[in-house]
């Protein structure tokens, strides 16, 4: 089902509530949390998706997690968000 198929089955039981049944106004009330809570997904156009797609697989990220990525290394390298740098002389975790 659709966005656009929910905000009308919900608009619908508005305009007749008096009608609807309690299951079925509990199953709509759902389906609308779920898509409020699934909302953050990014629709993009095909030839991006497929990129996406792409660079997702060769990072062994999910996709979202790579638009993350992506947003936050362009931040920073706009100087929207501050660089990170390590010290050359510093203390690191981990092997290089």
């Amino acid at each position: 089902m659709t966005a656009t198929d929910t905000a009308t089955l919900l608009e619908d039981a508005a305009d007749r509530i008096a009608d609807i049944s309690r299951p079925d106004l509990q199953i709509m009330l759902r389906r609308a949390a779920l898509r409020m809570r699934n909302a953050g997904s990014i629709s993009m156009d095909d030839d991006v998706e497929e990129a996406l797609r792409d660079l997702a697989g060769e990072l062994g990220m999910t996709r979202n997690d790579t638009i993350r990525y992506i947003v936050r290394e362009w931040m920073e390298k706009n100087t929207y968000l501050p660089v990170h740098d390590l010290d050359e002389d510093g203390e690191v975790s981990g092997n290089a």
